[in-house]
């Protein structure tokens, strides 16, 4: 009964609006009351909507509204409710439903709903139509801001929405059956809108300024407008088909014309001469039916070709969830003069609206979040500027954040971006770089992140089967690298040396234990024949593991570094073997490794502020500044401080003034100064007069300035300019005067017959100018004539601690280790690594020293042997820890002769002893609590974390004495132990005894040392946790003695002691007698 009621409703409501008598609608008195009336039916409407699909089947937008908003489009109350109703009526069928319905009946509804729409997209296409509302737009957009009230933003808002919902509909292909360059009911639709000018309207609204609240609702149309173009299409209309184009045409006509006339022979063999009721029957050999007998088949022979097993069967329904996925919509071509309009409309956008519409906007966007962070900096609550620092640190982490402003003032175009998108891109820059230099002050070490474009190896390259290692073929290799590296003069790109990291930080292998794997990398490289990046891995890994000059000493030369390429490049290096690939992955792995041939390689550096202001200097950046400074009277105040300020960091804080000596930006400054209001831009008149004087006084030096003014200049003009126009590194080259030479000559002569290991090393200390490098005098010598090449004066290296291991030294170390029974002569962390490689020991742990803990009442020395009585004396001194560091971090021990280990060693240990013995005197006095915590530890084994949460304490200590200002310092554990010990809960209770800080929520890794403790209770805490009680300065004297004794008693009679030995006496026995390697060229170790 209702909906009957509201059928009746609806019908006198509609005829209530008027009617159309051929193209003349005759309007009802109660016309506006009616479409008001029609708007409330429509807000009260049910989930079928049903009173949206009566308004349909009544075309009450083709007969009534339409006609309406054409032929009364004067009477504006009338029109605004017309275009509300219509607004509503064409809004998407997915907006009305939420979602295409699953049920059928709610799923008919849909589709109801939907062919409504399309009846009245067809409708709008008229150029009436859009004429008026053309005209309307244009009426409203002529008016100022100010002027216009707040229904006419309304009416704009709604014309737009009408327009992108009518351009929303979908095409009906089905109905339209349209081909390509044939008009469908959208292309004249867009023919309609390029008729009436709304596109011109359009792009007025992408471009204007003042405009900007309408951007969405323009992009929305934009977007719709070029649904189904493909951008060739639109590229090559109404330009000639080329003679491929028209053949390919051809081709696709003639196969279509084939075809057809193959489907017309069939069906006329299909039919026969004379009709017959009775087809027969046929029995099909060899096609089985279901059951052993051959397949009877009741029709004609020729539909025998369609025959199927299924044909009669129901067709299976597929679920949803199984279907394939249905393929996108096919582009189609539209009518050439539509293609043609909307090239042209692509080709205005892109040059004047594209850049308005879009940059701004984002530019806008960033620069209110700069804007915002900065006030949560000011705030009084302590919280909100802890947030403020969380954000900003990210902002300034990322390289887009911290790179985007430098980008954006490079490709500035004033012919694309008005003037506002400059003034709020300088001063969004002024406000970074005064953001990110606050950040700056009071952080030593601020670490951002580096993305650089690295490209991978293709699949094909990575199953290449691998090199040949042929001893021959290992010669051809050499020669091929030797030269290639000969040619480039052992000189790297800098992109090279950039992108080379030699260890993997992601890996949990630890650092040292790397050292082998980047040997091996090295190695590889060698192998494929890529020169330069063996060298610069080599470069990179010696900066990594410069102790015990594994990969060369710093002051390597150049001929040295190739002799140990040599060397590596012959050696055999152990290689762990690959994991073997699962078959089930290939082709996800080869799709993976082909997506991935192009990726961008993510790293840390270290940010320095001033070299990232130095990115500024150049004349790409100054350009744009200047153009905003010639407006200088019409700019804002603050405007104008954020040009001059970036034009002072460069002129003052880079010392590159040079930079604005052009005529364009002189000219500037003689308005500025020469402007009756110049007191108002006191700071623009001070900068303008001390750039003047600065140059000025140059061009008393240097007669060309002025011609330099006609010129913008790089940062290598500028140094010309202001250094002289010499060659590059042309007055840094060394010169020898003649007594120099002479008093060289005499020298050589009278040293070159001594039996002396390095003669260059010789002749520096004795030449009257002592700042010749040993590279200079090498170089002399060599032009001089007094030796015939450089390689000559090659300095004697002690060693480049190559592990190179034969196969006898193998076995020997494999049976020594079985019965160890003698002893290598070999460093400890050599043989450590060569037994985990070897299998022999499954990890490092197992070869660590075995101390025996004694009770701490043992003081006296009584009962007890004398090896026993040191350790309790020196236990928790410097030698314990600095036993563990080479036992985990693999350091490499010195290759000198024994005496020399011993009395470095002892030096060393004396060292250690002074300095522990200052600390014991101190005044301060530990906390019982804290030194029983310390001693519980110790007896844990924890010695080496504990010795470095001291030296942490003290270094961070001298640091806040130092710098006179504190800030938290985090506690980051290096190595394996210490990462250990940090996961102690015992070791916790005692940071937080000492008052360290734990990670305060996700966003922190590590324990840290508030920045509110002192430099005196730093120092308490550190002296807080050494292992024993203060001595006086005999006892300490004493203990160092008896450790010099029992170091001498254990290498003179280590050989009838070596019974029973595990763990680190193994490796101690091993490293000392095994047959050492003579390696001509590594040194006389």
């Amino acid at each position: 009964v209702d909906l009957l009621r509201m059928n009746c409703e609806l019908l006198a409501t509609c005829s209530a609006l008027g009617y159309l008598e051929g193209d003349t609608y005759h309007k009802e008195i109660d016309c506006l009351e009616s479409v008001k009336d029609l708007i409330r039916y429509l807000r009260h409407e049910d989930d079928t909507r049903d009173v949206r699909q009566q308004l349909g089947a009544g075309q009450i937008v083709q007969n009534d509204l339409l006609p309406i908003i054409i032929q009364h489009g004067q009477d504006k109350a009338l029109f605004d409710a017309c275009i509300r109703l219509m607004v509503n009526l064409t809004q998407p069928a997915m907006l009305c439903f939420g979602k295409v319905p699953d049920d059928p009946v709610f799923r008919h509804h849909f589709l109801q709903v939907t062919s409504h729409l399309q009846a009245y997209k067809e409708a709008f296409a008229s150029e009436r139509v859009f004429g008026i509302l053309s005209e309307t737009l244009y009426t409203f957009l002529q008016l100022d801001w100010e002027q216009r009230q707040e229904e006419d933003n309304l009416l704009i808002e709604r014309i737009l929405l009408l327009v992108r919902n009518v351009l929303h509909v979908p095409a009906d292909p089905s109905e339209e059956k349209k081909v390509d360059d044939d008009a469908s009911v959208h292309d004249r639709l867009l023919w309609a809108i390029h008729m009436s000018g709304f596109d011109d309207l359009v792009k007025f609204l992408a471009s204007a300024q003042s405009e900007q609240q309408w951007s969405m609702h323009v992009l929305e149309i934009i977007s719709l407008m070029f649904r189904d173009q493909t951008p060739e299409a639109l590229v090559s209309a109404g330009h000639a088909r080329s003679v491929e184009e028209k053949l390919r045409d051809s081709q696709e006509l003639e196969a279509l014309r084939q075809r057809e006339q193959a489907a017309k022979r069939s069906r006329t063999l299909q039919r026969g001469t004379r009709h017959s009721r009775f087809g027969g029957s046929y029995v099909v050999q060899g096609l089985k039916s279901i059951g052993d007998r051959d397949v009877i088949y009741h029709r004609n022979l020729h539909n025998f070709k369609n025959y199927s097993h299924d044909t009669g069967k129901e067709v299976r329904r597929v679920p949803k969830r199984n279907r394939q996925a249905k393929e996108c919509k096919d582009k189609r071509r539209s009518a050439l003069n539509v293609r043609l309009f909307l090239r042209e409309f692509c080709v205005d956008f892109l040059e004047n609206c594209y850049n308005h519409l879009m940059m701004h906007l984002a530019l806008k966007a960033y620069q209110e979040l700069l804007l915002t962070v900065n006030e949560m900096d000011r705030s009084q609550d302590e919280s909100i500027r802890q947030s403020s620092n969380v954000i900003k640190s990210n902002i300034f982490y990322l390289m887009e954040y911290r790179e985007i402003f430098l980008t954006l003032l490079r490709k500035f175009d004033e012919t694309k971006q008005p003037h506002s998108y400059l003034k709020d891109l300088v001063e969004s820059t002024h406000l970074f770089l005064r953001m990110l230099e606050r950040f700056c002050k009071g952080r030593r070490n601020l670490m951002v992140q580096r993305k650089r474009v690295k490209r991978k190896k293709s699949h094909a390259e990575k199953n290449q089967s691998p090199p040949e290692t042929s001893p021959e073929a290992l010669e051809e290799t050499w020669k091929i690298v030797e030269e290639e590296l000969r040619a480039t003069g052992f000189q790297l790109s800098e992109s090279l040396t950039e992108g080379i990291v030699p260890f993997d930080a992601t890996s949990e292998t630890p650092l040292e234990e790397q050292r082998t794997e980047a040997m091996v990398r090295v190695q590889d490289a060698l192998l494929t024949r890529l020169g330069p990046e063996a060298l610069g891995l080599l470069r990179a890994a010696r900066e990594v593991w410069p102790e015990g000059d594994v990969f060369g000493s710093a002051d390597v030369e150049p001929e040295e570094e190739l002799e140990l390429l040599k060397q590596i490049l012959h050696a055999n290096l152990p290689r762990s073997s690959p994991p073997e690939p699962m078959v089930e992955d290939d082709d996800d792995g080869a799709e993976l490794e082909e997506e991935e041939l192009e990726s961008v390689q993510v790293s840390e550096t270290e940010f320095n502020f001033l070299d990232f202001v130095k990115r500024f200097a150049s004349p790409n950046i100054v350009r744009p500044y200047l153009l905003l400074l010639k407006s200088y009277s019409k700019n804002t105040p603050h405007t104008n401080h954020c040009i001059t300020r970036m034009l002072h960091r460069l002129a003052v804080d880079l010392k590159m003034d040079a930079l604005l000596y052009q005529l364009s930006v002189f000219n500037v400054f003689n308005k500025i100064l020469s402007d009756p209001a110049a007191s108002a831009y006191k700071e623009l008149v001070t900068f303008a007069k001390y750039v003047l004087n600065r140059f000025f006084s140059l061009a008393a030096q240097n007669n060309k300035a002025y011609v330099e003014l006609l010129f913008w200049k790089n940062v290598g003009a500028v140094r010309e300019m202001t250094e002289g126009y010499g060659k590059e590194g042309e007055e840094k080259k060394p010169t020898w005067t003649e007594e120099e030479e002479e008093e060289l000559r005499k020298l050589y002569e009278e040293h070159c017959h001594s039996e002396v290991p390095d003669i260059v090393e010789t002749l520096l200390p004795l030449l009257s100018n002592s700042n010749r490098t040993r590279r200079q005098v090498v170089t002399q010598l060599v032009r001089m004539g007094l030796v015939d090449n450089a390689k000559e004066l090659k300095k004697q290296k002690i060693g480049t601690r190559i592990v190179l291991w034969t196969e006898e030294q193998e076995q020997e170390l494999q049976m020594l280790f079985e019965d160890n029974c003698t002893f290598i002569d070999r460093s400890r962390a050599r043989v450590v690594d060569k037994l985990l490689s070897m299998g022999l020991v499954s990890e490092r742990r197992e070869l660590y020293k075995k101390r025996s803990r004694k009770a701490q009442g043992k003081s006296s020395g009584k009962g007890m042997t004398e090896e026993e009585f040191l350790a309790e004396l020196t236990q928790g001194s410097p030698d314990d820890s600095m036993d563990r560091d080479d036992e985990e971090d693999g350091e490499d021990e010195s290759e000198e002769s024994e005496a020399e280990e011993d009395e470095e060693q002892e030096k060393g240990e004396s060292q250690n002893g002074i300095r522990r013995s200052q600390g014991m005197h101190s005044t301060v006095k530990r906390r019982a609590d804290v030194g029983t915590m310390v001693n519980a530890l110790q007896q844990e084994g924890m010695s080496g974390p504990l010795l470095w949460l001291q030296n942490c304490l003290n270094k961070t200590a001298n640091d806040r004495e130092e710098d006179g200002f504190s800030q938290p310092v985090p506690l980051v554990p290096l190595t394996e132990a210490n990462e250990d010990a940090m996961d102690n809960k015992s070791f916790q209770k005692l940071l937080r005894k000492l008052g360290m800080r734990a990670p305060a929520n996700e966003q922190e890794s590590f324990w840290r040392i508030p920045a509110k403790i002192s430099v005196s209770q730093l120092r308490n805490a550190a002296a807080a946790l050494s292992s024993r009680e203060d001595e006086p300065e005999g006892g300490e004297q004493r203990a160092q003695a008896l450790r010099a004794l029992l170091l001498a008693r254990k290498r003179k009679h280590y050989t009838t002691e070596h019974s029973g030995m595990c763990g680190n006496s193994i490796i101690v026995a091993l490293s000392y007698q095994m047959t050492p390697v003579n390696y001509s060229f590594i040194g006389k170790g």
